[in-house]
């Protein structure tokens, strides 16, 4: 009897985006941070991770980019999405209560645990 391997059904870069989230997850979770949730999303935008180091709410932005022909993944954040991703975290603060926060991003230009590269405090 043949097996085949399933093929997902997410187009490549959705698939790879949801490995690099989860990856980032693990990586910032063998540093003791918390997820208390993922793919957040409201009128505003979409968190990619929420996780607790401490008593400090950490807003995670992840960017996977294979090519820097663009300026690459640190590049692709925009002023204009940090806004938005601020006014997410304002509105996730609203549901579940205020508290010290900051916003981190994990950049990696490979779905690999070597190529990540963990910005804290980043805007």
């Amino acid at each position: 009897m043949s097996h085949k391997k399933e093929k997902s059904s997410l187009p490549l870069h959705l698939s790879n985006g949801n490995a690099a989230e989860a990856l980032a997850a693990a990586y910032l979770q063998s540093f003791r941070l918390k997820l208390l949730d993922k793919n957040f999303r409201c009128p505003y935008g979409e968190i990619d991770l929420i996780m607790q180091d401490s008593n400090t709410l950490v807003f995670v932005e992840v960017r996977l980019r294979s090519s820097t022909d663009f300026g690459g993944a640190a590049m692709s954040i925009t002023p204009s999405k940090q806004e938005k991703l601020k006014r997410a975290a304002q509105h996730y603060m609203q549901l579940h209560g205020e508290q010290a926060c900051r916003f981190d991003v994990v950049l990696m230009h490979a779905v690999d645990v070597n190529a990540v590269e963990w910005l804290k405090n980043a805007f």
